[in-house]
């Protein structure tokens, strides 16, 4: 049982529901882990005063959070693991390129009702310096609105519109570093040795010289290194992203207290998710690559413990794109399983669906996805097959080399596949990050253009229209029947292609991930009623399929999932089962061709027990020839099992 679970297990015992009353009980709870949590990061020899701080700090935050949400956090807690429902289905955007600003967006909500979009992640609204920002990851300061957004008050009106729509917020918390703007930048700058000490900062060259033997470059191309000479300050800073971007010293347990602060206050302003964005850097070892590592595991979950003391209706999202065996651990292993993050993406899933309809084979998805232990089945996955960043190829080595492949030669045919360097390819990608000494890239691209839309125009193949939406919403349906809350970006639910336009902006044109960050095309939206057209056919299938979701609780994420092996390398089944018998199996056609798959073992199953079933895309009964099943290319079946 994790404290999430203890805590509604007493409530569910108390008379009355005082949240003050409930605070002290939360505070009781958890105190005894926060207190080992703190202690194995900061000793207790040396900081019980800190440790005294936090405690007196936690009723204070509490103090200060509004009285609705503080209701809204009892309810939270009454209802259970609210985030795995089958009814959620989420969307991420930049405001000011799917509406101008917030004032925008919030037009805009009847749009996201009519497709059923209820959680909205929107990219960073803080201020950030001018020019290069890292698309808002260069933080200015944690809880100011950039005025191009719009005011505070003009959020606090969109978060209460969410809530009375019954619409979900993600916004992000940058918890690794700051811009070299933020306030504590600029007093460390000017020479306050507090705030030098809220950074990795360094007199000579010695220590970062020792850091860089191990730490792999992020950004090898325009960034390298991690670390940046600052001539006013005489001293190095860590720099692991950009050398705009400090990295935090979380260390010196005062930064750990201004950013609980930072993130109860962010809380506050009716955000229901928090995205901790590159948490996996949080803690730096010299020797090591500093990526998760143990400390960084338990500052997350002392994140996680306070907050739920303060905000419990608020929960977690780990942004941590790394090896799939890495992935499952920001969840919690051990004493603090279910107790770190309660959601995470799920990268692993996200490249493993690019590399099988590259290759058109589902091998390495299959043993990839074997390979990762279960999540706790309190937390959840976000499942997505695009988002505003790159795609990295992350698979784990062993893996392909047990399908007789080479990683090196596989991940290069992969970066030729997307990137244009093969003239059969539909996808029309580009390579971000390239690193000659090591090999390694990642591809960026909208989906459409990925999957081959782009192409297809250009060339008024219909052939190649036709296969390329089909693979965008056989991915879709993929992403939105699999354990977790679906996330569609924007733009590819009316199959929006590649936005060159950054080329021409200085401040964006050396990061072509801003190819795959487009304006939302409200003129195409506006003629959706044209159902012949591509936009208008992904939307509207997808707005079918995201009801068929809402409307089944199969969907609902309970660690009811189980992949199924058919014999056929071309394709991928997974079945979401419920202890009433109810049932969901979900085939996908990865290959260019029909392939046709035995069907005993589904038969095994129950799926034909009462006459043929229904697939829920097509709304048609599927009938079986001679003990076999065919799957056209690229094909979505939902099979329903009553």
């Amino acid at each position: 049982m994790n404290q999430a679970s203890l805590h509604r297990l007493l409530m569910a015992n108390a008379k009355k529901k005082d949240p003050k009353v409930l605070f002290d009980q939360r505070l009781a709870t958890n105190l005894t882990l926060i207190q080992q949590l703190y202690f194995s990061l900061y000793p207790e020899e040396t900081n019980l005063d800190n440790f005294q701080k936090l405690l007196s700090l936690l009723p204070v935050l509490f103090k200060e959070r509004p009285e609705h949400l503080k209701l809204q956090d009892i309810s939270r807690i009454e209802e259970g693991n609210w985030y795995q429902s089958e009814k959620i289905v989420g969307m991420q955007l930049y405001v000011e390129h799917f509406n101008k600003d917030l004032k925008g967006l919030r037009e805009k909500i009847p749009y996201f009702k009519e497709l059923g979009v209820n959680f909205l992640h929107l990219m960073p609204i803080t201020t950030r310096p001018k020019g290069e920002s890292d698309g808002g990851y260069a933080v200015n300061d944690y809880l100011k609105v950039d005025p191009k957004y719009g005011t505070k008050e003009d959020l606090l009106e969109l978060t209460a519109e969410f809530r009375k729509q019954g619409i979900y917020l993600m916004l992000d918390f940058v918890v690794n570093h700051t811009s070299n703007e933020f306030s504590w930048a600029k007093k460390a700058i000017s020479g306050d040795k507090k705030y030098q000490g809220y950074y990795y900062t360094f007199e000579d060259y010695t220590i970062p010289a020792e850091f860089e033997k191990t730490l792999p470059e992020v950004f090898p191309e325009t960034s390298p290194g991690s670390f940046t000479y600052i001539p006013e300050m005489g001293r190095w800073v860590m720099t692991v992203f950009n050398s705009y971007q400090w990295d935090l010293n979380y260390t010196n347990p005062d930064v750990f207290l201004e950013m609980l602060t930072n993130l109860v206050k962010l809380s506050d302003q009716g955000v229901d998710v928090v995205r901790f964005d590159a948490l996996a850097f949080l803690w730096k070892k010299m020797r090591t690559i500093s990526q998760n590592l143990p400390e960084a595991h338990t500052l997350i979950a002392l994140f996680r413990m306070c907050l739920q003391v303060v905000a419990p209706g608020v929960i977690l999202l780990a942004e941590a794109i790394v090896a799939p065996m890495d992935i499952i651990k920001y969840f919690g292993v051990d004493q603090k399983e279910g107790n770190e993050c309660e959601i995470a993406y799920n990268a692993s899933l996200m490249a493993l669906l690019w590399n099988s309809v590259a290759t058109k084979k589902t091998t390495l998805l299959y043993k990839s996805l074997l390979h990762v232990p279960d999540k706790p089945k309190d937390c959840t996955w976000i499942n997505y097959i695009r988002c505003h960043d790159d795609i990295g190829l992350g698979y784990e080595n062993h893996l392909i080399q047990e399908l007789g492949w080479s990683p090196d030669m596989h991940r290069k045919f992969l970066l030729d596949y997307y990137c244009q360097h093969l003239d059969w390819s539909p996808a029309t990608g580009l390579m971000f990050m390239y690193n000659p000494k090591t090999g390694d890239g990642r591809i960026t691209g909208s989906a459409a253009s990925l999957l081959g839309l782009e192409k297809g125009l250009a060339l008024n193949d219909k052939s190649l229209i036709e296969a390329s939406i089909s693979k965008i919403i056989m991915l879709h349906g993929i992403t939105l029947a699999f354990g977790g809350i679906p996330l569609i970006y924007a733009g590819d639910e009316i199959g929006t292609l590649n936005d060159y336009s950054y080329q021409k902006d200085p401040a964006k044109k050396e990061d072509n991930r801003w190819v795959n960050r487009p304006m939302q095309d409200w003129e195409t939206i506006a003629k959706l009623d044209d159902i012949q057209s591509p936009p208008s056919r992904i939307f509207h299938t997808l707005k079918r399929l995201i009801a068929i979701r809402k409307n089944e609780p199969v969907f609902a994420d309970h660690n009811n999932l189980s992949l199924c092996h058919t014999g056929n390398d071309h394709i991928m089944v997974f079945e979401r089962k419920l202890a009433s018998g109810e049932g969901l199996l979900v085939l996908s056609n990865f290959d260019q061709n029909p392939q046709v798959i035995e069907t005993s073992w589904i038969k095994k199953l129950g799926y034909f027990a009462q006459g043929d079933p229904v697939d829920l895309v097509t709304e048609n009964k599927v009938s079986i020839n001679s003990g076999l099943l065919e799957i056209a290319p690229y094909q979505l079946i939902w099979l329903k099992k009553s």
